[in-house]
């Protein structure tokens, strides 16, 4: 995106600038991270040093060292992938089977609409946050169990909004003439109905990551997410969270950079809804 394309886009809104900005520098991060800790910082995220223990912000170590002597900005920056990756890949998945799901519902109604809408009513009964921790409870910890309860506790409410997206769309005029003129229900569908509600899809997905990321932090903290030594910001916090009083810096950093991350998410989510739907209908 071009300076003067990205100026347009985020006139008006300095914070989304802002966020936007963040959030590229943060996948940069992700996608470097390997050469930005050896490389840049020098800096193994996984070794321990028993002479650097707790040590505060200083020269050596910006942001300190945790309870074994590891470096806090090198497990930060090696955290922000699998962070992301939950976050995105979620995202996509949930909508991906929400959308399919709502599609169904919406477009042929009847008792498939009334069937699958009773689904997705006793999904979206449960606290997504306790039913992640019940699902990964009873998988084997780890990145893909991560996203498998995320995606599982998520899907229903991109199902929902797709549904009546689809009821709304259905109706419209060139909907109907489609059909007149013999136009097949997957072209109707995919040609007329899904190109239309592609944009707020895009924005209710935008918003919901940085749920994803808070969930996904939520389970490395309690064990049930990616497990040790790998690190995750939800893991160094829980790991070192016995020390909150004596190191601080310990649990304030990795609970920063997830403040930042999800702060960063919906600011640009809001952003998004308001330049792509301005009239605010949903």
């Amino acid at each position: 995106m071009s300076g003067g394309v990205f100026s347009r886009f985020f006139a008006g809104s300095t914070a989304a600038a802002a966020a936007a900005l963040v959030l590229a520098a943060l996948i940069v991060i992700a996608l470097m991270s390997p050469l930005i800790t050896t490389g840049v910082l020098r800096q193994d995220p996984l070794a321990m040093d028993l002479d650097a223990l707790r040590q505060p912000p200083g020269k050596d170590h910006l942001l300190g060292t945790d309870s074994k002597g590891r470096d806090i900005l090198a497990r930060i920056i090696c955290g922000t992938r699998p962070t992301l990756l939950v976050g995105v890949v979620s995202a996509l998945f949930s909508l991906a089977i929400g959308a399919g799901l709502g599609l169904a519902a919406g477009y042929y109604g009847g008792w498939l609409d009334a069937v699958l809408s009773r689904v997705f009513d006793v999904f979206l009964a449960f606290p997504s946050l306790l039913l992640a921790i019940g699902i990964s409870a009873v998988m084997p910890p780890g990145l893909v169990s991560a996203m498998l309860a995320i995606t599982l506790v998520s899907w229903a409410g991109f199902a929902r909004l797709v549904r009546g997206m689809t009821l709304s769309l259905r109706e419209q005029t060139y909907v109907e003439a489609a059909a007149a003129i013999g136009a097949t229900t997957s072209r109707i569908i995919f040609r007329h109905i899904l190109p239309n509600a592609v944009p707020l899809l895009l924005v209710a997905a935008s918003l919901r990551i940085g749920g994803f990321i808070l969930i996904e932090s939520s389970l490395s903290f309690l064990g049930l997410g990616i497990q040790p030594p790998d690190p995750t910001w939800g893991s160094m916090i829980s790991l070192n969270r016995a020390y909150i009083n004596s190191a601080p810096w310990m649990v304030i950093f990795p609970g920063f950079a997830i403040s930042i991350t999800v702060i960063s998410f919906n600011v640009l989510g809001d952003h998004l809804r308001d330049r792509l739907d301005p009239k605010r209908l949903w």
